[in-house]
């Protein structure tokens, strides 16, 4: 492949990336897939229909990477998910700061970006905040205290930290024999809970579940498949293209909403430029702005008072700082790090949920319900 040629793919790689934010902006706007909305329904009104629709899309997504996997499409063991080396303290408290936060903020990454496109003044100031607290977790003030101290709370495994890797490790058999085992059936185990009531077989809900990860496998093949040569002609090494760590990215928007601010502010430096993940952003925000203004949805909204902004502010740095401890967000461990059957993910997800409920239960308490 000439140099040419890399540049070419490298544009059609950010175009990928863009139509994805676009469709994800589309799909989840026209469902109303909402992660800290399916907590917060069950906590309120004991509705379970878009937690449903949230396990009908990790349905999806499992079975989708782990057979991308398994038929070597893409290599997980090039994302940062089957690190063997597991952060279990990294990954609690940062689901648990996460799950919190975005409660007080109205909405995750994601629902942040859609909610900023369709024109809500509050959930650009979220983005802001919530990018800078990633920024500085990431290579700044708390970063130091984050090496130092719950990073350094490790466990360091005999292989990658996937289920499949871990049972084939064990139980000496292949790994592309349990990739398809393990995710075909707890995928199909998942579908049919989350399909059991008739809603759930609805259009909406299937527009969102399925839809939902669908999106997470095409950001999977782009980012690994499509993006992926063999040599490139500069450095002759293997590359991801989009990637700057030169590694498989799933779909996420913590880190990548962080790399977004610092590309603007650093705009001039020529190292630097629009990568997948970033691409990725601005096609959320792009697709959130044409759905809310072709339905009739777009309207500008601002804080109500003193204290809804404080919670908004409180919530983006918890968003900011959690999201890089957990390694990732609702859509960056919920999905695309559970596809992959990550121990890590699975904690994280576990604490996230468990941080949004101790959210929904301190904010009713605050409004004396």
């Amino acid at each position: 492949m000439t140099e040419s040629e890399v540049i070419q793919l490298q544009h059609l790689i950010l175009v990928a990336g863009f139509t994805v934010g676009v469709l994800l902006a589309w799909v989840m706007s026209a469902s109303d897939f909402c992660t800290m909305g399916s907590v917060a329904d069950i906590v309120n009104f004991d509705d379970w229909t878009r937690m449903r629709m949230w396990a009908l899309a990790i349905a999806v997504a499992i079975a989708g990477t782990q057979v991308l996997a398994a038929t070597g499409l893409i290599d997980l063991s090039r994302t940062h998910y089957l690190s063997a080396r597991l952060l279990p303290a990294s990954h609690a408290l940062g689901g648990l700061m996460f799950g919190f936060g975005m409660v007080l903020a109205s909405g995750c990454g994601s629902r942040t970006l859609i909610r900023a496109g369709a024109g809500n003044l509050k959930a650009w100031v979220v983005l802001i905040v919530m990018a800078v607290a990633a920024l500085m977790t990431l290579r700044g003030l708390f970063a130091v205290a984050r090496v130092n101290t719950l990073d350094a709370v490790a466990m360091n495994l005999p292989t990658h930290q996937d289920l499949p890797s871990l049972l084939a490790s064990g139980l000496s058999l292949e790994v592309s024999a349990l990739r398809w085992i393990l995710g075909l059936g707890l995928a199909l185990g998942l579908a049919w809970w989350a399909l059991a009531p008739a809603p759930m077989r609805e259009r909406r809900a299937l527009i969102g579940g399925i839809g939902t990860g669908l999106i997470v496998l095409m950001l999977w093949w782009v980012a690994g498949h499509l993006a992926y040569i063999d040599e490139d002609p500069r450095t002759l090494e293997a590359r991801y293209l989009g990637s700057p760590g030169n590694r498989l990215e799933g779909l996420t928007f913590v880190a990548p909403v962080a790399t977004t601010l610092e590309l603007l502010a650093y705009w001039s430096d020529a190292s630097r430029g629009i990568t997948l993940a970033i691409s990725t952003v601005l096609g959320v925000v792009f697709g959130s702005f044409t759905y809310a203004v072709f339905t009739r949805r777009f309207r500008w909204e601002g804080f109500a008072g003193i204290e809804d902004t404080g919670n908004h502010l409180a919530g983006a740095a918890l968003m900011g700082v959690g999201g890089v401890l957990a390694l990732g967000c609702t859509v960056g461990q919920g999905l695309s790090g559970v596809s992959t059957l990550s121990i890590g993910s699975l904690i994280s997800l576990a604490f996230l949920i468990l941080g949004a409920v101790l959210g929904l239960r301190y904010q009713a308490r605050r409004l004396g319900l």
